[in-house]
């Protein structure tokens, strides 16, 4: 065989190697049937969003504080794999700063106060590689009983569209910690990137604009260059109204009685009647006003 022909077949061998070995049929292997089932929480915060991803393991009769968890030892707080936190913004945990991004979240109970930790190294089995000096940030918290709860559970209570209150209970034990997002922010640059993007032949997001600044009471000289565009480039009984309003904020009284009577003739018929009647009953509240 002649020598040039060596490379092209040692190539060829070492690609059939390749594929032969990449063509193998992936493993047979049964689900782990995990005593501990996994869980995911999620809830949104405004334009924000909190996932718990953990795994719940079951009283099953035991001592669980100061015993299967023992008090002054780090703990996955739950079971399995440790429990991870993900936060979609840049958020403030128990009042300190946390980045957007996974996190994992252990506990060091203890009797009378926990110490609460967010660790950069999300994906870990357990407690057994966790480190301090991954920690992202730590705070303490106090326990406080509950009702009996057979197995570990999560909970994000919203309060308001900026904070939640995030609660770990198991047993007849409930730790708890606010979340806070800057919700403002977040979404006055939401609004401002949309409107980049907003034609000026669509009536709806410079509605929606000037809705949320008359809503909030801000910006109101945006409010009203931006409900003017709304009302330049199409009529509807929402940015009608919502004019009104800006006009009543701003104390014309005569331009907010004409466009609310605006947004009721644009309603009849259209809107649902009970929207009609509330608009007549506040239009004839305002030509009562002084």
């Amino acid at each position: 065989m002649p020598r040039r022909f060596f490379p092209a077949l040692m190539a060829a061998s070492l690609l059939a190697a390749t594929l032969s070995a990449d063509d193998k049929p992936a493993p047979v292997r049964l689900t782990p049937l995990r005593v501990s089932p996994a869980c995911t929480v999620t809830q949104d915060i405004g334009l924000s969003r909190i996932e718990i991803a953990f795994a719940r393991p079951a009283v099953k009769g035991r001592k669980i504080w100061g015993d299967l968890v023992p008090f002054g030892e780090v703990w996955r707080a739950g079971a399995n794999t440790a429990t991870t936190f993900t936060f979609s913004h840049p958020a403030r945990v128990a009042g300190k700063p946390v980045a957007a991004g996974t996190y994992g979240f252990f506990a060091i109970p203890g009797e009378k106060a926990w110490t609460l930790i967010l660790n950069r190294k999300a994906k870990q089995w357990g407690a057994y590689d966790y480190k301090a000096e991954d920690d992202v940030v730590r705070w303490e918290a106090a326990p406080a009983a509950g009702p009996f709860l057979e197995w570990l559970d999560y909970r994000i209570v919203p309060q308001d569209t900026g904070r939640a209150v995030v609660e770990l209970g198991w047993e007849k034990l409930r730790v708890g910690f606010p979340v806070e997002f800057d919700t403002k922010a977040l979404y006055w640059a939401h609004l401002e990137e949309t409107l980049k993007k907003a034609p000026d032949t669509d009536w709806i997001p410079w509605y929606q604009a000037a809705a949320y600044c008359q809503a909030q009471g801000i910006e109101p000289a945006k409010a009203q260059a931006w409900i003017q565009k709304s009302l330049k480039a199409g009529d509807s009984w929402w940015n009608h109204e919502t004019a009104a309003r800006i006009d009543r904020d701003a104390g014309r009284r005569t331009e907010a009685l004409a466009q609310l009577q605006k947004a009721i003739e644009l309603s009849r018929g259209k809107a649902p009647k009970e929207y009609t009647a509330d608009r007549e009953k506040e239009l004839a509240a305002w030509q009562g006003e002084k």
